[in-house]
């Protein structure tokens, strides 16, 4: 039995990392996981932990300034928003625009008005964009008509960098195929490396993903389908793609199963004529990921991912290892593997937590990261 609620422990967590910066890392981009992090260990019924997680993850690396305001942005003007998108140096200037929309109207209001402006730039950030404001906004239906300033803050800022890292891939994905996912993922070719796959290598990928074979070709082949069937497809298709490929890095995957379950979350606030746009936009970020981040099919599909899940620990165990474990990534990916294992019971949910848990470094008490 916890001592302290969800929602007091979501804002003592925000009070503690008001100060850090939109990103982590000397010479990094990396993003601030630190407010997705702590939300999700919360609600995985780990709130007693969550104030002593947050110390460990402050010592685990240097995050950067918080960035300043310089010009303002107007939202009714398109010509001074627009080309401020993808701007980071224009991250203040996006945070200051949100933080004032946000006193102003309803925070579903000022998400509903954005949502279209931002979605085709989901890969802003390996999709943290979203993620962000996907776990602020859970914060905010939790706290009903009550949210605390720093809850709409956090909001703020996960629209703010979303904005700022706002990133379009190339093509106009639409769902306008008949495959369905499983069948649609196993269409996608995939490219031999040319050397030995890496950071540059992944970047060269992403760079040229308009001429990679098979990518233009993906982004039309998805059928229509019901958006919370769609969404459980794809977490349970990226669960399975991460059991399947060991020999990755085993970060980047990951976010083909939060985005989706991160949508989840926003979805419901959100007009159904915007549902759409949102599934097609994530299928082409997972085109993305498997033609940037696999060279090839390696156990996808397979029954293989079973002899690594065989000492499974028992699901009510998953969240607490996961606080253990300290990583956000292990957090955060535990969290919506077990959401969605819930919603469709498939059991590569918890096996692909477990592998993360087991393939990721990890904190000890000191904020020192060291090797499962």
């Amino acid at each position: 039995m916890t001592s302290i609620s969800y929602s007091d422990a979501l804002n003592d967590a925000l009070e503690r990392m008001d100060d850090l910066g939109y990103e982590r890392g000397q010479g990094a981009d990396l993003a601030n996981h630190g407010p997705m992090g702590a939300e999700a260990l919360a609600l995985l019924g780990q709130e007693d932990e969550v104030a002593r997680w947050v110390v460990r993850y402050r010592k685990a690396m240097e995050h950067h300034e918080p960035p300043a305001a310089r010009f303002a942005l107007d939202p009714a003007d398109e010509s001074s928003w627009r080309p401020a998108l993808g701007a980071f140096d224009r991250a203040g200037d996006w945070e200051r625009l949100f933080v004032r929309e946000l006193a102003e109207a309803h925070w579903r209001e000022v998400l509903v008005r954005w949502w279209p402006r931002l979605i085709p730039g989901l890969f802003a950030g390996l999709t943290h964009g979203l993620i962000r404001t996907a776990h602020a906004v859970r914060g905010l239906y939790a706290a009903a008509d009550k949210p605390s300033p720093l809850q709409l803050n956090e909001l703020a800022r996960g629209l703010a960098y979303w904005a700022a890292r706002y990133a379009e891939l190339p093509g106009r994905p639409r769902l306008a195929g008949s495959h369905d996912l499983p069948a649609a993922v196993a269409a996608l070719p995939r490219v031999a490396p040319d050397g030995q796959m890496g950071p540059d290598a992944a970047r060269r990928r992403l760079e040229s993903l308009a001429q990679l074979p098979g990518y233009d070709e993906s982004l039309g082949r998805l059928a229509p389908e019901q958006a919370p069937r769609l969404l459980s497809e794809m977490t349970a298709q990226f669960a399975d793609v991460y059991l399947g490929h060991p020999e990755v890095f085993p970060v980047p995957l990951i976010h083909g199963v939060t985005a989706p379950a991160a949508a989840r979350i926003v979805l419901p606030h959100l007009p159904h004529e915007l549902y759409e746009p949102t599934l097609a936009r994530l299928w082409q970020v997972h085109t993305a990921f498997l033609l940037v981040f696999t060279t090839d099919r390696r156990e996808e599909g397979t029954e293989a991912w079973r002899a690594e899940a065989r000492d499974l620990p028992p699901l009510d165990e998953l969240g607490a290892r996961a606080a253990e474990h300290g990583d956000e990534h292990v957090i955060k990916f535990t969290e919506a593997c077990l959401r969605e294992y819930a919603l469709r019971p498939d059991p590569r949910y918890p096996a692909a937590a477990y592998a993360a848990q087991r393939r990721i470094t990890r904190l000890d008490d000191g904020g020192a990261i060291r090797r499962v």
